[in-house]
């Protein structure tokens, strides 16, 4: 049984039913307007996360200047 790391245990046939449950759920109007919502929040995590590092890389390149 192939699993994903993330997803632990879990089979085909289980992601299947809850797919459908989320089609049926939230319908197929909305899933797109949801997953585009979540680009721009995982897209906004990674801006976070380089600017974090920028500013890691900056205050080390003062503190070895001094």
């Amino acid at each position: 049984m192939n699993t994903l790391l993330f997803i632990g245990g879990l089979g085909m046939s289980e992601i299947l039913l809850i797919v459908l449950v989320v089609l049926l759920f939230f319908g197929g109007k909305k899933i797109p307007e949801m997953m585009k919502g979540l680009g721009k929040g995982v897209r906004s995590f990674k801006d976070g996360m380089n600017e974090i590092e920028k500013d890691i890389k900056s205050t080390e390149e003062i503190k070895t200047d001094k």
